[in-house]
């Protein structure tokens, strides 16, 4: 059935079906969002609290802004509406393993907790009974009620491979420990992926009812577990310690998903796809060349080689640019993610799109 907020939403699951499974659709999918002409009534939503704590704990307001924000969208193609409680670390990993987290309006840091040289992570465990981790199942709770016919509830965004053990060590420190004790690291990764698969289990058994799946921290969905896949800490190493270090709890992650995409994020980190193209667990590739860089076009022998590779390819771009990427990509496996200025415009693009894809 349709949600209020995406009427074709049955139709919308069948191609992202297909796209899953690397299958042509007569077109590439594509997610393209623009303002609603016809706007849905949505509550009236109040000012954000100036407590930091209570912009992000406040689940009345947070289930209103994702109203209003829904109501004001078209979600055309594969886009689709996402229902969420924001993302600035206080519903993640490191702060249910002991990381004091601070809030301002807009994110989150936290303050690393393995000090000194004789740092274990095996000592930390997922507090249970801690405030953010009692908070995080009421966020989903609320998620998946507040969600119901209207739109569909992500299961979150609470770290993975590398990012996590960053947070708890610390940047710099883990830096050194790449470097000084490999097996140390390599060791912890595993630990912390098999506390990752836990805390998916806990929250997908939450959502997974009224997601009729799940969706993560961007739009993509899938009937089973689904989540994208990163190390953004791997920006900063060699290829040869990513391998060694870091792609084992990637190969796990992966072999515990349904789907799964892998978040290529920034420029510095694209050594690294050679290796991640052989991960079998991974269904597709998002490429990002990061804040400040040209277009992911200009990156285009990266994008061929997902492609060659027989994986599927994310792309975010302009709308302008779509046309273009459809001339110079496969549109099998193909997902673009683009924004339009209208509803009209962005009907027009969707219906461009299939005359200028190719199989």
């Amino acid at each position: 059935m349709g949600l209020l907020y995406k009427p074709d939403w049955d139709e919308t699951k069948q191609r992202l079906l297909a796209w899953w499974n690397g299958e042509y659709f007569g077109r590439c999918a594509l997610a393209v969002t623009a303002p609603r002409e016809h706007v849905f009534p949505a509550k009236h939503l109040p000012p954000p609290s100036a407590d930091p704590i209570r912009r992000w704990t406040d689940l009345d307001y947070i289930a209103a802004l994702n109203d209003y924000h829904h109501a004001k969208t078209f979600y055309g193609g594969e886009a689709f509406p996402i229902w969420n409680g924001g993302y600035p670390g206080h519903t993640a990993i490191p702060t249910f393993l002991g990381c004091p987290i601070t809030l301002d309006e807009t994110t989150g840091w936290w303050d690393p907790i393995l000090e000194g040289p004789d740092w274990d992570v095996t000592s930390l465990r997922i507090d249970e009974d801690g405030r953010w981790w009692k908070f995080t199942l009421e966020l989903l709770r609320t998620a998946a009620q507040a969600s119901a016919g209207k739109s569909i509830p992500s299961v979150g965004a609470f770290g993975g491979p590398g990012d996590t053990l960053a947070a708890l060590r610390g940047t710099g420190s883990l830096l050194y420990d790449v470097a000084d004790c490999p097996e140390r690291v390599a060791a912890a990764e595993l630990y912390l992926i098999r506390q990752w698969c836990g805390v998916y289990d806990r929250f997908y058994g939450i959502i997974r009812g009224a997601a009729q799946g799940s969706a993560g921290w961007f739009a993509l969905w899938s009937p089973g577990r689904f989540y994208a896949s990163q190390c953004d800490f791997s920006y900063m190493i060699s290829p040869r310690m990513f391998r060694e270090l870091f792609l084992p709890a990637i190969e796990e992650q992966t072999r515990f998903l349904d789907h799964s995409v892998y978040h290529l994020d920034g420029i510095g980190a694209f050594v690294h796809l050679p290796m991640l193209l052989e991960v079998p667990g991974i269904q597709a590739i998002q490429v990002l060349p990061g804040a400040g860089k040209p277009s992911p076009l200009h990156y285009l022998d990266t994008l061929r080689r997902v492609q060659a590779a027989g994986k599927n390819l994310h792309i975010s771009i302009p709308a302008s640019e779509v046309e273009t990427a459809l001339s110079l990509l496969s549109a099998r496996g193909l997902f673009i993610d683009t924004t339009c200025g209208s509803e009209g415009e962005a009907r027009d693009l969707l219906r461009a799109a299939e005359r200028w894809s190719r199989g």
